[in-house]
C-alpha cells in the first residue's frame, strides 16, 4: 500500500514541536525563566503599579457547588496548591536517587550526606549569630535550602566541560538539603497538628497504596487519592505541599509486572492491531496504550510528563507572586528587619559554601570519604558556591517563618540577593577555571 506524501507544512510543524518538546527539558532554560519571573516581580512592585501587585495575588476565587463552598486568593491557590507538583517532583527526584542515583550506595552518599549537614549548619549558624531576637531567629532555616533547578541551570550554561560527577554531587546534595529542608517545614513550622487530619491524610496515603496493589497504572486514577493526602495535611495544620513530597516518595520506581517485557508486548499489541480482525480495535489500543506507557517505570514517566508543567509554569508563577520586594519600603530600614536580610544573604552567599567545602575536606581529611572520580577541589568549591542558590525553597520557607510583613520582605530580600550572588560567584568560579584550562574535574591531589 502506498500512502500520500504528507504536505510540508505538516512535516515542518512536526519538527518545530520536536525542537521545542527537547527546548522545554533543558535545564539552564528553566532557570532563565525563573530569573525573568524574579525580575518582572520586583519592576512590578516598584513600578507606579505597586499597589495593583498584593491586590491582584490577593484577589480571592470562589468556586460554590450547591451547599460546598470553595475561596482562596491566587496567592493560596499557587503556594499551597500548584507548589505541591514542585513537592512531587521533589519526592520523586529523592526517590530516584536513593533507588538507582547517587544516594543508592551508602558509602557512595555519605560524602554529599556529610557535605549537605555541614551546608545546612553553616548558613543556620551564621543567621542565629546575625540575629537575636527571638522572632528574627524564626528565620534561621531560610538560609539552609538550595534551589535544585537554579543552581543545576547554572551549572549547565558552563557547558559540557564541567564533569559528569560535578552535576552529580551537586544534584545529591541539593536533594539531601530538600529533605533537610522538608523535616524542617514538617517539625519546625507546622502548627499543632489535628488527628483528624492525620487520619484523613493516613487514609489518602493507603488508598494510593491499594491502588498500587491492585495493579493500576495510570496517573490520573491517583489524582483524586492525592487530592485526600493534600487535605488531610491542610486540615492537619502542616503545610499541604508536603502531600506532594509523600506522594513523590510512594511513587513506584518499577512498572507493572506483564506476561512479557513492555517493548515486546507493545510489538505485539500493534502487529494485532495490524493483522487481526477478531479483537475489537479499541481493546488493541488499550493494550498498545499499557504496553507503551509501561516501558518506564511510573517515577520517571511521571516525572517527565511534570517537568515542563513544574518548570515553566509553577516556579515562573510562584516567583511571580512571592519574589515582588519593594525596594523603597521604609520598613526595610528597621534594625530588625536590616538584620534579617543581612543574616540571609550572608548566611547564603558565604554559610552555604563554607559549610559544604568545611565539611567535604574534613571528610576526606580524615580518610572517611574519598572525592568522587573526575571531581577536584575546583569542583568542591564551585558546588558550594552553588549551593547558596536558595531561591525558591529558602522563599518558601521564609513565608512560613514570618507573619511580620516588615520581616517578610526583608528575608525575601535577603534570598534574591544571597541566590543571586552565589548564582554569579559560582558561574564566575566555573567560567574562570574553565577559561584558565584548569579542569574542575582533576583528580584530587
Amino acid at each position: 500500500m502506498v500512502y500520500p506524501s504528507r504536505p510540508r507544512s505538516q512535516v515542518i510543524a512536526e519538527r518545530a514541536f520536536d525542537a521545542f518538546q527537547r527546548f522545554l527539558h533543558v535545564e539552564a532554560l528553566s532557570g532563565v525563566v525563573l530569573l525573568v519571573a524574579a525580575v518582572v516581580a520586583m519592576l512590578w512592585a516598584n513600578s507606579a503599579f505597586s499597589s495593583s501587585y498584593d491586590a491582584f495575588w490577593h484577589t480571592p476565587v470562589s468556586v460554590s457547588v450547591g451547599s460546598f463552598a470553595f475561596s482562596q486568593s491566587f496567592h493560596f491557590i499557587i503556594n499551597d496548591g500548584l507548589m505541591t507538583a514542585f513537592f512531587l517532583v521533589v519526592g520523586m527526584e529523592i526517590r530516584r536517587e536513593t533507588h538507582e542515583g547517587a544516594l543508592k550506595d551508602v558509602r557512595q552518599a555519605m560524602l554529599p550526606v556529610i557535605a549537605a549537614i555541614g551546608g545546612v549548619i553553616g548558613p543556620a549558624l551564621i543567621y542565629v549569630a546575625l540575629n537575636t531576637d527571638p522572632v528574627a531567629r524564626r528565620g534561621w532555616a531560610v538560609p539552609t535550602a538550595t534551589d535544585i533547578a537554579f543552581a543545576v541551570g547554572i551549572l549547565a550554561l558552563l557547558g559540557r566541560s564541567i564533569p559528569a560527577n560535578v552535576r552529580v554531587f551537586l544534584l545529591a546534595l541539593a536533594v539531601i538539603d530538600d529533605v533537610v529542608a522538608i523535616l524542617i517545614i514538617a517539625l519546625a513550622y507546622s502548627t499543632g497538628l489535628s488527628f483528624t487530619g492525620i487520619l484523613i491524610a493516613g487514609a489518602g496515603v493507603l488508598l494510593v497504596l491499594g491502588l498500587q496493589r491492585v495493579g493500576v497504572g495510570s496517573a490520573f486514577a491517583y489524582v483524586p487519592a492525592g487530592a485526600v493526602v493534600w487535605g488531610g495535611f491542610l486540615l492537619a495544620g502542616a503545610h499541604p505541599t508536603l502531600a506532594g513530597v509523600v506522594l513523590g516518595m510512594l511513587t513506584p520506581v518499577a512498572a507493572l509486572p506483564m506476561q512479557e517485557p513492555p517493548a515486546d508486548a507493545a510489538s505485539k499489541a500493534i502487529a494485532e492491531l495490524r493483522d487481526r480482525s477478531d479483537i475489537p480495535t479499541s481493546q488493541r489500543l488499550r493494550q498498545v496504550r499499557v504496553a507503551t506507557r509501561e516501558i518506564l517505570p511510573p517515577v520517571v514517566r511521571v516525572q517527565s510528563a511534570l517537568h515542563p508543567w513544574v518548570a515553566y509554569l509553577v516556579m515562573p508563577l510562584f516567583a511571580l507572586a512571592n519574589a515582588g520586594v519593594t525596594f523603597g519600603n521604609s520598613e526595610l530600614a528597621a534594625g530588625g528587619s536590616q538584620f534579617v536580610m543581612v543574616g540571609i544573604a550572608v548566611a547564603l552567599i558565604a554559610g552555604k559554601p563554607i559549610g559544604v567545602i568545611g565539611a567535604t575536606w574534613l571528610m576526606v581529611r580524615c580518610g572517611w570519604g574519598i572525592l568522587p572520580p573526575g571531581v577536584s577541589w575546583a569542583g568542591v568549591i564551585l558546588v558550594g558556591l552553588l549551593a547558596g542558590v536558595g531561591f525558591t525553597m529558602s522563599t518558601f520557607i521564609a513565608l512560613l517563618a514570618f507573619d511580620d510583613r516588615s520581616l517578610l520582605e526583608a528575608a525575601k530580600l535577603g534570598v534574591l540577593v544571597g541566590s543571586g550572588a552565589s548564582a554569579c560567584l559560582g558561574f564566575l568560579w566555573g567560567a574562570l577555571r574553565v577559561r584558565r584550562n584548569t579542569s574542575i574535574g582533576e583528580a584530587a591531589g
